[in-house]
């Protein structure tokens, strides 16, 4: 994989964690923001999880959302 393309997916998974702490969002909305799709939003998460990111799934109101309730340790 070169370069850019390694350097461009590390600023998704930035971008991701920057969003999921300011506000609760779910795959539709990430992906739409970020400009990739739904499945990719899922792969992106279960990474950052891999990493030690706490993202969990939580239900409200108006759906499923994801919150980030820790970084890597």
């Amino acid at each position: 994989m070169s370069y850019e393309r390694t350097q461009q997916i590390e600023q998704r998974f930035v971008k991701l964690i920057d969003l999921i702490k300011r506000e609760r969002l779910n795959a539709g909305q990430l992906a739409s923001v970020l400009g990739v799709s739904r499945p990719t939003i899922q792969r992106i998460i279960a990474e950052l999880k891999r990493r030690g990111y706490g993202i969990r799934s939580i239900r409200d109101d108006s759906g499923w959302r994801y919150e980030l309730v820790g970084g890597p340790t």
